[in-house]
């Protein structure tokens, strides 16, 4: 990643406080469904909690995926989904069919 002349410390403290503003974002935003944000981006919140389990692996940091949802969802898996994901539509579930070779 480029960046406009900083060091590294500054710039891992600028995609930090990017990330934990995205973060926040989406557990803000829980009207936006996981398999709409995979239609349209390409990923969902489960993909971060994965990139993000993935990365304290990379550390030598023992992190679950139930644990690293948790970090992304802002509360347990099983609950964002019973307060917050609806049923996806008939076209959602063809779309993402079609573009994830599911």
């Amino acid at each position: 990643m480029s960046n406009p002349g900083l060091d590294e410390p500054t710039t891992e403290k600028l995609e930090a406080a990017a990330f934990r503003a995205l973060v926040a974002h989406l557990q803000q935003r829980t009207d936006v469904q996981n398999i709409d944000m995979m239609n349209l981006g390409g990923f969902c919140r489960n993909c971060l909690s994965r990139w993000y389990r993935e990365a304290a692996e990379g550390m030598g940091i023992a992190l679950t995926d139930p644990e690293a949802r948790e970090i992304i969802y802002g509360m347990p898996y099983k609950e964002w989904q019973a307060r917050h994901q609806t049923q996806a539509s008939p076209e959602a579930l063809a779309k993402f069919k079609e573009t994830s070779g599911h």
